[in-house]
């Protein structure tokens, strides 16, 4: 069978190579892809419409298309797909509103009873700005749309607050995406992700997975989307996964058939370990990023079943998922300023050393082909990721990739997985 990816990030790199290994797989197409993707799968321009992807889809008998990003999901892109018969992986734009819009999940949550931090939504700055003085105690602002994982800023103190609502709501530093935020308390304990596989009733579990979204070490700096990555995540006892299934995950779920938004495909729940048990920080309607370059390698099954199967509303069937008894570790090497203003066009070396050091893959993600040379192309650049029989093995690994790589101006984290380590 034919494949098509969409989406040209780490995560999309990801997938690719995780499809490439499906004996069921004749040949994959990227649109756009990245150099990285072009190792193993034909690149194909983004189309301006989706009509015009789905029509090139069709004349070339493509059996299963992949959604990688957010964006195109939250616009309609399976809409179209699904309405000229042809298959597509992600939800449907009813479906991805669950991501694009944070103040319809959280009435979501609220309806259904799964536990999230308490919330207010506004359009009004000075509003916003009067519940903040109100509630004196630190609060998180988000943008309530899409915001490619930025849109996200602390108001730990009065001060920083206002400022967040400010640059969202007054400055427009997230267009449209930030025409109303919301404001929600600070929830103190422990992030982890949580990855699902949905056909819209039956819900089939990822293993654990930690991200690290802040910038700096010590989880300091501003947000991002995403540094680094390790799966499995010890926070995640099985009891704890058995309750997140039956609090969060199904009650998300059974409540999006219930008005009418049926949801299938990737269902990652963003959580937080408090001492009440774990509360929702956010959902999102596709594979985490960098989450995918730590879960995709350690999936021992064939994917693509998988992703056919949650189309297809017979993932049931497919209940008996084996996994990589590995762990594994991605540090995301960043552009200097990342997330604020950075360059790009910087010669990037020492690809192939990397690769070739024991359990080690280079996932691209801001990269691009520039005559003989890669040059980095984005904020997030790479994601050096290892396999190891234990995660400080697979970290170490990781490292020793991103030692043997060299861009002018380079941000790494120097402490990936630092919270599992202390368990150990």
């Amino acid at each position: 069978m034919k494949i098509l990816v969409v989406g040209q990030g780490g995560r999309e790199h990801t997938l690719v190579w995780k499809l490439a290994q499906s004996p069921l797989v004749e040949k994959i197409y990227c649109a756009p892809g990245n150099p990285g993707i072009a190792k193993i799968a034909e690149l194909i321009p983004m189309p301006d419409r989706f009509t015009e992807l789905a029509d090139w889809a069709e004349s070339q008998n493509i059996a299963l298309t992949v959604v990688g990003p957010e964006a195109p999901l939250a616009e309609g892109i399976v809409d179209v797909f699904s309405e000229r018969g042809l298959k597509a992986f992600g939800p449907d734009k009813r479906g991805a509103y669950l991501e694009a819009s944070k103040d319809f999940a959280k009435q979501l949550m609220v309806k259904n009873g799964i536990p999230t931090a308490e919330h207010q939504t506004f359009t009004d700055a000075e509003e916003a700005m009067a519940y903040v003085e109100d509630r004196d105690a630190p609060v998180f602002v988000k943008a309530n749309g899409l915001a490619a994982g930025k849109g996200v800023m602390p108001g730990r103190t009065f001060k920083e607050a206002l400022q967040a609502v400010t640059t969202i709501l007054v400055d427009r530093a997230f267009g449209e995406a930030g025409d109303s935020v919301v404001i929600e308390e600070e929830l103190i304990g422990e992030e982890a992700s949580f990855t699902v596989l949905t056909d819209g009733t039956y819900c089939l579990p990822f293993v654990s997975s930690q991200d690290h979204k802040m910038s700096h070490d010590g989880d300091t700096g501003k947000n991002t989307g995403g540094m680094g990555a390790y799966s499995p995540a010890p926070v995640i006892t099985p009891e704890l996964h058995d309750d997140v299934m039956q609090r969060i995950v199904y009650p998300t779920v059974n409540g999006m058939a219930a008005i009418g938004r049926p949801f299938k495909g990737v269902l990652y729940v963003g959580l937080m370990i408090t001492d009440a048990g774990p509360k929702v920080v956010e959902f999102n309607c596709r594979f985490g990023d960098p989450e995918a370059q730590v879960l995709l390698p350690r999936l021992k099954s064939d994917l693509v079943p998988l992703l056919m199967a949650c189309i297809d509303g017979t993932l049931e069937q497919h209940a008996n998922v084996q996994w990589h008894d590995a762990a594994a570790a991605c540090v995301v090497m960043a552009s200097g300023g990342y997330p604020d203003p950075y360059q790009t066009g910087i010669v990037i070396t020492g690809l192939e050393d990397a690769d070739a050091i024991e359990g080690v893959t280079v996932f691209h993600a801001g990269t691009k082909q520039n005559g003989e040379t890669i040059v980095t192309d984005g904020g997030r650049v790479l994601g050096v990721t290892a396999m190891a029989g234990g995660l400080r093995d697979a970290i170490q690994q990781a490292y020793k990739g991103v030692s043997a790589i060299h861009f002018d101006n380079a941000h790494v984290r120097d402490d990936i997985g630092y919270r599992a380590l202390k368990r150990s």
